[in-house]
């Protein structure tokens, strides 16, 4: 098995206490936060408002988020190379209410995923792959890589990384 990388994610919460029209605050996220003593499923996606991403990856889980709890998993974690303004004003548009929006605003831990594709043919830069995974306690226990990885300037697959491929292998 493999390890999550170690990275400190950069994020923003809302703060009720803080007063004025900016009512968020920074707060740093680490890999430990997020996996130690859990059974976590992440999917990762190329970025926030894309077609694909808005219409059935992020909806997916959104929508078996008590299914997915049912079969023992604490949390649920999309993540997406974009900074932590867009992914809160995408989950806020998305209504995403279960699903935890994680940005990975420098590509850090999915440059260490081995993840990172260089998306410049359709004007995104550095995106990450579309994939999803298991982790226990921090151990990733299975993976599901779209095709097409090694030659990722073409289609963005969804074949493999979805909601309902993730529940029928947690249901075995």
């Amino acid at each position: 098995m493999t390890r999550v990388p170690d990275v400190t994610f950069k994020t923003r919460v809302r703060n009720d206490a803080l007063e004025g029209p900016n009512p968020f605050e920074w707060k740093e996220v680490t890999s430990d936060d997020l996996f130690k003593g859990k059974k976590v499923v992440l999917f990762a996606l190329p970025g926030a408002y894309t077609p694909t991403c808005s219409t059935t990856h992020l909806p997916g889980y959104e929508e078996h988020y008590e299914e997915f709890k049912a079969l023992g998993v604490d949390s649920i974690i999309c993540l997406s190379v974009n900074d932590a303004f867009v992914m809160y004003n995408w989950g806020q548009a998305q209504k995403a209410k279960n699903v935890f929006l994680l940005p990975d605003g420098s590509g850090e831990f999915t440059r260490k995923m081995g993840m990172l594709v260089d998306k410049d043919n359709v004007g995104f830069g550095y995106r990450s792959w579309r994939y999803s995974m298991v982790v226990e306690d921090g151990e990733i226990t299975k993976m599901f890589v779209e095709d097409g990885f090694a030659d990722n300037f073409g289609a963005d697959p969804f074949e493999v990384s979805d909601a309902n491929t993730m529940l029928a292998y947690l249901k075995k």
